[in-house]
């Protein structure tokens, strides 16, 4: 009971009172844009249009109480409307008959069952297998085909309904009622809306848009030159209605099947369509509550007399444009429908239909994800063509249709790629070098206070629910430290990608160090194709899990704790070794490896082609720094602290002072006595490097000669000058070391010899 108080607390009574403000207005706008689309869509459905009012109401309200989503519309719409109407006319019942008024009741009674029952089955999990092209390819295909069916109101005519064939077969044949007046009305409340939405965004144009068109009925009469109008309206809510009536043995099974198609489509429409907006906004969608929260919308529209309810990717759209970010939108929405029915309904009969029409097909079009399809053929054909084939499922075969391809489509995507790869979480043995799986290895133990956790396949839209789910799982209030150990990882898609970007931007404000690590450099390539830079730069991606340890402060010995009890359940060994390490023990290897202490080159790995760029960056910075600085007081990029990037190696870091050197030496070639400083400070820097390297591996400053070399010999080759000049400065220091530090001058002796100590290279 606390957990559920705390949530509704966070979710009505922690806004601020300018979001407040933004809600409430939404839900305002959302109820005026509902009057003519809830009524339309009611006579689709087979009712008389004012049942569309009655099911604004309550259906929206109880949607708006129980559902996860912050900003998602529910209420009558295009698919359940039309797949209402298809039935009834089936049956042999006449649209807005009596006959009807009790019929499409008993329909939205048997469909909020059917909803109940996928809830009870949690069979809204379906929907975490279907990838975002495919998503957005049938939220895109539904704008398209409600924006065909709305078309012919823009220019008097009716609206259609049917597939994207028959509807434009519709919008031909009702070019006979074309009326110029209502057509120019139309099309400049299209234009003035999006003109509003690029140069006055914080402006409510959709609201103000309705405003005119009632002032140009009742100043100019613009229904004189043939403007359609909403019609009248009584005033008041309808009575309950128990649909119980129509019911028998005969028609109980054509019930129970017609409503099972339908239950199907508002599951997987709205499933899909909230759950876009949820991903692009950054928090999750829990499914199992939204399909209650479907069921229980659609059982309270069944008492009012409405047809199914859906949620309404059109009026989304148009809320969104404000800003809103709590379902306080729909608690004003159904007030503001009270309103309406009560005191305002005369109203209504001055509203214009072309304009009213124009705001729908406005926030259609900006609810269309094309530009996702645009993206996706620049980055990967093959997650387009999904996207093009839901997209066109729906358009050309329907709602249906387009749900069962769309699944097909991610299902054979996951069939091509492994859905569930081996996962573990790692440790570390005592008197061994490396990572070890805690599950198989009953030696292994934890890092204190961190969390690795090795990923064994490619990250995907199918997947990366799994990873985070399981990393989730092991973060404790003690975590400090996340590490995804990808060794395994060659390939990710859009969805992993910006998954991978939230989870960085949520454990950051955890104060909990996320990185990324093992994985081949052209996945580096890929999170900068998909937008997830931010990674690379922030220093999240790490060439090995010992360096992402060493940058989040942990260094040899590493400190263990006990095995979490959640992992104690995934055990396969059941007992555990005599041998085992007690917690906090620390634990040393064998001995150390290079990989551990950071002595290989890792920008390029990071960056690519890049990474000479991104030096020349830092040692811009470093340059800037210099000029603002007293050379005693210059801080050069030291390894053993964080810098912009983190904790930099040592090779990278030498070649960052390389760069300083001779940009400095360029540009301070007037001043001796700031050179001879400049070098003097380097020389310390690199005589720290070499010490560490030395105390690691003497091999490895075999290594950073080979480095030295090649970028001398690169420079002599481009620049022959600075080459000279770098060439002077670095023999004149080594001789001062004779008298001044004899004892790094016999090291450079020892290292490299004669010869590399007279060039210094």
């Amino acid at each position: 009971m606390n957990n559920i108080l705390t949530r509704y607390k966070k979710k009505f009574f922690e806004t601020t009172p300018a979001q407040l403000f933004k809600d409430i207005l939404g839900g305002v706008i959302v109820a005026l844009i509902s009057i003519p689309i809830s009524m339309g869509y009611a006579q689709i459905a087979g009712l008389p249009m004012q049942y569309g009012l009655y099911g604004s109401v309550f259906p929206i309200l109880l949607f708006g109480v129980l559902t996860s989503s912050k900003d998602f519309v529910f209420g009558v719409d295009a698919a359940p409307a039309a797949l209402v109407g298809g039935v009834i006319a089936s049956m042999g019942i006449n649209a807005e008959s009596q006959d009807a008024v009790s019929v499409v009741p008993m329909l939205t009674m048997f469909v909020a069952l059917w909803l109940m029952v996928f809830c009870l089955f949690r069979a809204g999990r379906i929907v975490q297998y279907i990838s975002t092209p495919v998503m957005a390819g049938f939220v895109t295909g539904i704008c398209c085909t409600i924006i065909l069916m709305q078309t012919p109101k823009l220019f008097g005519g009716s609206p259609g309904t049917g597939e994207g064939p028959e509807l434009i077969h519709h919008l031909i044949e009702q070019a006979e009622n074309f009326n110029v007046v209502s057509f120019l009305l139309g099309v400049l409340t299209i234009i003035i809306i999006m003109l509003g939405k690029k140069f006055i965004t914080k402006v409510p144009v959709s609201a103000l848009m309705i405003a005119v068109g009632a002032f140009l009925t009742i100043v100019m009469h613009v229904d004189e030159y043939g403007v359609k109008l909403l019609p009248h309206v009584d005033r008041g809510f309808g009575e309950l209605h128990i649909p119980y009536a129509a019911l028998s043995e005969d028609n109980f099974s054509d019930y129970l099947l017609n409503s099972l198609s339908i239950a199907a489509v508002i599951l997987a429409e709205s499933l899909l369509a909230s759950g876009g907006n949820a991903l692009k906004d950054g928090y999750r969608l829990d499914n199992n509550r939204e399909v209650f929260a479907y069921a229980a919308a659609n059982l309270s529209s069944a008492l009012c007399g409405c047809c199914p309810v859906n949620a309404s990717v059109s009026r989304t759209g148009i809320v969104r444009q404000f800003g809103v970010s709590s379902q306080w939108l729909s608690i004003s929405a159904a007030l503001t429908m009270v309103a309406v029915l009560y005191f305002a309904t005369p109203i209504i009969e001055y509203l214009p239909v072309p304009v009213l029409t124009a705001i729908v097909i406005s926030a259609l079009m900006n609810a269309c994800e094309f530009h996702e399809a645009k993206k996706l053929w620049k980055i990967s054909r093959n997650e387009c063509y999904i996207f093009l084939g839901s997209f066109l499922s729906v358009l050309i075969f329907g709602t249906i249709a387009g749900v069962m391809i769309g699944v097909v489509l991610s299902f054979a995507a996951v069939v091509i790629r492994a859905v569930t790869p081996p996962c573990a979480f790692l440790g570390v043995i005592r008197g061994k070098d490396g990572f070890y799986s805690l599950e198989r290895n009953r030696e292994s133990r934890p890092v204190k206070n961190t969390v690795i956790y090795r990923f064994g396949g490619n990250l995907f839209f199918a997947n990366i629910d799994t990873m985070q789910n399981d990393i989730e799982s092991a973060v404790t209030d003690s975590t400090k430290c996340i590490i995804l150990h990808a060794g395994a990882v060659s390939n990710i898609d859009t969805a992993a990608a910006d998954r991978l970007v939230m989870m960085y931007e949520d454990y950051r404000k955890r104060n909990i160090r996320f990185y990324i690590t093992e994985h081949i450099g052209e996945v580096n390539d890929m999170l900068k194709n998909y937008g997830a830079e931010k990674l690379l730069r922030s220093g999240a991606v790490r060439m090995t899990t010992a360096l992402a340890l060493r940058d989040a402060g942990y260094d040899y010995p590493y400190e263990t704790e006990e095995t979490p009890h959640f992992m104690k359940k995934r055990m396969r060994m059941q007992r555990r070794a005599k041998t085992a390490v007690r917690p906090s023990q620390k634990i040393r290897p064998k001995h150390i490896t290079r990989t551990a202490k950071g002595i290989q080159p890792e920008l390029q790995w990071v960056f690519g082609k890049d990474s000479s760029a991104y030096m020349d960056r830092i040692a811009d910075e470093l340059i800037s720094e210099f000029f603002g600085t007293d050379i005693s007081q210059l801080h050069i990029a030291d390894a053993e602290k964080h810098t912009l990037w983190g904790r930099i190696n040592y090779f990278d870091e030498d070649a960052i002072i390389d760069r300083v050197e001779i940009r400095l030496g360029e540009m301070l070639k007037d001043d001796p006595e700031k050179i001879s400083g400049l070098v003097s400070l380097l020389e310390e820097r690199r005589k720290l490097i070499e010490e560490k390297m030395l105390k690691m591996d003497p091999d490895i400053l075999a290594r950073l000669r080979k480095a030295r070399r090649k970028y001398a010999d690169a420079l002599r080759k481009h620049d022959p000058k600075a080459y000279d000049s770098m060439l002077e400065r670095r023999r004149n220091y080594v001789d001062s070391l004779r008298s001044s530090d004899p004892e790094l001058a016999a090291l450079y002796d020892e290292v490299y010899g004669d010869e590399l100590r007279r060039n210094f290279l």
